[in-house]
């Protein structure tokens, strides 16, 4: 096996709402390695979008240990995490989440203004990444004038801005037709091949049968009925 990108070892995460508590996730154990194509499935409610969370450093586990390459998350800053996200992970969602009222390369060069790139870079950037997804002449297109497909090819255009070495996909094909998502789906097999770490959760166990590993949650623990490591 290979190094260790993501280590986690007795990861609980905990809710708390007034006097009602919630374990979302009640002490799973998770190793990827630098390079891996992995797949998170399970029911809803079973934890897969708490893993993700907390693996994009988006929030910090109650207890356990998680460590990105060679740094304990649990210990890092407000700040340190802040730049874990932009620098070392690219987020990829369901929703897109893409800024409206921005064209293609407005929403693209976000993480680069974050960055804070320079303007000639940014713009050089932002042209390669855009003709690695297939859409140089989408530029200046608003959300509203791509289609489902265009929209999520954007949205991993801009999670590949500042090199990142991992690419988490929290169901990336769910809001897209059959041919829309398979061609996402070659997109991060693809990225997967460059050398980029990839992790997908998806409910969609033909997508999750294209990774090189599955890792099953059910209520909030690893499905030892599944593949575990």
């Amino acid at each position: 096996m290979g190094q260790n990108i993501i280590y986690m070892k007795q990861l609980k995460k905990t809710y708390t709402t007034g006097s009602v508590t919630f374990d979302a996730l009640k002490g799973v154990d998770v190793r990827v390695d630098r390079g891996e194509f992995i797949a998170v499935v399970g029911p809803s409610g079973s934890g897969k979008s708490t893993l993700m969370n907390v693996m994009g450093c988006l929030d910090v586990p109650s207890s356990g240990v998680y460590k990105l390459e060679d740094r304990v998350v649990n210990t890092l800053t407000s700040n340190d995490l802040a730049d874990i996200r932009n620098k070392k992970i690219g987020f990829v969602f369901q929703a897109f989440n893409l800024l409206p009222y921005a064209t293609a390369a407005e929403n693209v060069e976000v993480p680069l203004l974050f960055a804070h790139v320079n303007g000639k870079k940014r713009r050089v950037r932002v042209s390669e990444l855009l003709a690695r997804v297939g859409l140089a002449d989408k530029a200046n297109n608003k959300p509203t004038e791509m289609s489902g497909g265009e929209m999520q090819r954007v949205a991993i255009a801009r999670a590949l801005a500042n090199e990142p070495d991992i690419i988490l996909a929290d169901e990336p094909t769910g809001n897209l037709d059959t041919k829309s998502g398979s061609a996402i789906v070659e997109m991060f097999k693809e990225l997967w091949k460059s050398g980029k770490t990839i992790v997908i959760i998806t409910h969609d166990m033909s997508i999750a049968h294209q990774a090189e590993r599955i890792i099953r949650l059910k209520d909030g623990l690893i499905d030892t009925n599944g593949d575990l490591m």
